[in-house]
């Protein structure tokens, strides 16, 4: 059993889990009295999570807000205050999910929960119904009804724009652990761009490392919104899901020189931490377009990426080594996943860095 409270454990637990516990303590408060912790029953473990504070509202109806706990991790949803409100009804062991503010809801198809509900998803509405069921007076049944005072606001710091999600965040998990960003969490988050992609009926998409990709993305390309597909650090987890849902017919890999150039070295996880071999690569890509040794040693001692491309530029170089990088990235692409490949890599300002590839990505340029 895993006790959570506010502290900088490596471990949290979910907004599900979190909306749990807030529902448990409000029923409780109904037919008890008012808890300072409750237990509730996750997927893979119980946890036992500290409630701020239970109001009884009338007879049949309470509520109890959880401050989610803090951990180790830079999760915008740490510390949030979720509230559950649960009235009682006459609907004999019948539980009914609902929510209000801060509470997002679903636009877009390809997600766990249908157009027009709440985005609430499947794991946590099974843990609140089958918490909160253990505790139901006979002949009874509830209405469960979870808020998120903070939830529009932090919205923007979400993906949940991208996802079709509006007016709120969601309420997720599907263990009730809440682990670091660099786990299956995260990986999760990116990979539901695909599903809502495909679900609108988009075969050819174009996948960018984050914002600047997009930004400029939208910028040059006549392109949906829902054709790009932000994959972080996360490069082959990302196409390897792509892969396998059978249903994509090319990928465009677009974005900045920084973080594509090290999918021409094999480097498929291109987070710092894990691999920055890029004055290397850059090193190597020049030599094999014919640089002097002082052109080379040059690059070399640079930090950035756009330091190297100022020096290939003095040198008129900057395109042959660029389409170069490119060719590899499509080649080593091709060979490690059942789809057609593209790749058009740019300047920070959107300079693009690979003409000639351009003619080869099937979207209309601006």
């Amino acid at each position: 059993m895993e006790h959570h409270k506010n502290s900088s454990e490596k471990s949290g637990i979910t907004t599900g889990s979190v909306a749990t516990a807030a529902s448990v303590a409000a029923i409780l408060k109904l037919t008890d009295n008012a808890p300072e912790i409750v237990q509730i029953s996750a997927p893979n473990d119980e946890l036992t999570v500290e409630i701020e504070e239970t109001i009884l509202l009338t007879e049949n109806k309470a509520k109890a807000i959880v401050k989610k706990p803090t951990y180790n991790d830079p999760d915008v949803t740490r510390g949030i205050k979720i509230i559950s409100e649960v009235t009682l009804t006459n609907s004999a062991g019948e539980i009914e999910i609902t929510a209000g503010e801060g509470v997002g809801k679903i636009t877009k198809p390809g997600l766990q929960i249908p157009v027009g509900e709440y985005a609430i998803n499947p794991v946590p509405r099974k843990m609140i119904k089958n918490n909160v069921k253990k505790y139901l007076p006979e002949h009874k049944g509830a209405i469960v009804k979870i808020s998120i005072p903070e939830g529009k606001n932090i919205a923007p710091k979400t993906m949940n724009s991208r996802l079709g999600i509006i007016d709120g965040i969601s309420i997720l998990g599907t263990t009730g652990i809440a682990r670091p960003m660099s786990s299956k969490a995260y990986t999760d988050s990116l990979r539901v761009q695909i599903d809502v992609a495909i679900a609108n009926g988009y075969k050819d998409l174009l996948f960018v490392p984050g914002n600047i990709g997009t930004r400029i993305a939208n910028e040059k390309i006549e392109i949906e919104e829902d054709q790009i597909i932000e994959m972080s650090n996360f490069v082959g987890y990302m196409l390897e899901e792509a892969e396998k849902t059978g249903k994509i017919n090319s990928i465009t890999i677009f974005g900045h020189a920084g973080k594509l150039i090290k999918i021409a070295a094999g480097i498929f996880n291109t987070k710092q931490s894990v691999a920055d071999a890029r004055r290397e690569i850059m090193t190597a890509y020049t030599s094999l377009i014919g640089a002097d040794t002082s052109t080379l040693q040059d690059i070399y001692n640079c930090i950035t990426t756009e330091d190297v491309i100022k020096i290939l530029d003095e040198n008129n170089l900057t395109i042959p080594v660029f389409e170069l990088i490119a060719d590899k990235i499509i080649e080593l692409c091709n060979l490690k996943y059942n789809i057609e490949f593209h790749a058009v890599i740019v300047k920070m300002n959107g300079e693009i860095l690979t003409p000639s590839k351009m003619k080869d990505v099937p979207f209309k340029w601006k």
